[in-house]
């Protein structure tokens, strides 16, 4: 395949599969619509999206080069967005003293910016596990 093509189709890959892990994460989150908070100002639901978009284009950075076909990489990025819900969900979980969800819905700009880095660290961990 022509690498022009080939780009240009994991390009188009790489939106379907962010738009469609962000859909997913919004059913996720029950206490707040994620769209509604960042254009009301919300940094911490800003900083929660942009990590979970960054976390999965990484993974799929990844899946990109160690795939042999695109869609050995659609199979791959596909449950490397399950991996980054199931790490939030846990991220929800091991948080016992508070509510990430209403803590980030609330604009508190700390755990937005922890959630960020959850997104962005096990995107790394589960992205270098592609082989």
């Amino acid at each position: 395949m022509n690498a022009f093509v080939a780009t240009f189709i994991y390009f188009v890959l790489a939106i379907i599969v962010v738009l469609v892990g962000l859909v997913i994460f919004e059913w996720i989150t029950t206490k707040y619509k994620d769209w509604d908070e960042v254009s009301d100002g919300n940094h911490a639901v800003a900083l929660s999206i942009a990590g979970k978009i960054i976390g999965i284009c990484i993974i799929l950075s990844f899946a990109i080069y160690h795939s042999i076909s695109i869609w050995e990489t659609v199979i791959w990025g596909g449950y490397g967005v399950v991996l980054q819900m199931i790490a939030y969900l846990l991220f929800e979980l091991f948080t016992r003293k508070f509510s990430v969800q209403d803590k980030i819905k609330q604009n508190n700009i700390a755990v937005g910016i922890i959630s960020f880095a959850v997104s962005l660290g096990l995107a790394f961990v589960i992205g270098a596990s592609i082989t």
